[in-house]
């Protein structure tokens, strides 16, 4: 009776470990990048929100004849924003405070982004 060596074929406990080692190493890299480049992006669009505002409000003091200082009624603004709406499609649950014409507008953000700390007031640069 002849014993037959098959090769045994598979992967050892080692190798598996050194495979989910590595791949825990490459997103404890990429993570963090992750993270940093979603908070810029939506810390860019709460910045073109704030310049939308800007724009409407400018636009509706131009044609309403109005000065620097003037209040303009949130209901107003509407038709000089982009598809109508005011306020602007919110981003993270962002609050906006629109300001008096020559004013700059500000938003306060209920989440870290960037160099803001949760309930920061942005304004535009």
């Amino acid at each position: 009776m002849q014993l037959r060596n098959r090769p045994r074929s598979g992967f050892t406990l080692v190798e598996i470990m050194i495979v989910v080692g590595v791949i825990g190493l490459l997103a404890a890299i990429a993570i963090p990048g992750f993270v940093r480049a979603r908070e810029t992006s939506q810390l860019n669009a709460v910045v073109s929100n704030l310049r939308v505002i800007e724009g409407a409000k400018d636009q509706w003091a131009l044609e309403n004849r109005k000065g620097t200082g003037a209040t303009v009624p949130d209901t107003d603004l509407g038709p000089y924003m982009k598809n109508g709406l005011y306020p602007p499609t919110l981003i993270i649950g962002e609050t906006y405070a629109q300001g008096p014409v020559g004013i700059a507008a500000t938003a306060t953000t209920p989440v870290k982004l960037g160099t803001y700390m949760a309930n920061s007031v942005v304004t535009l640069p």
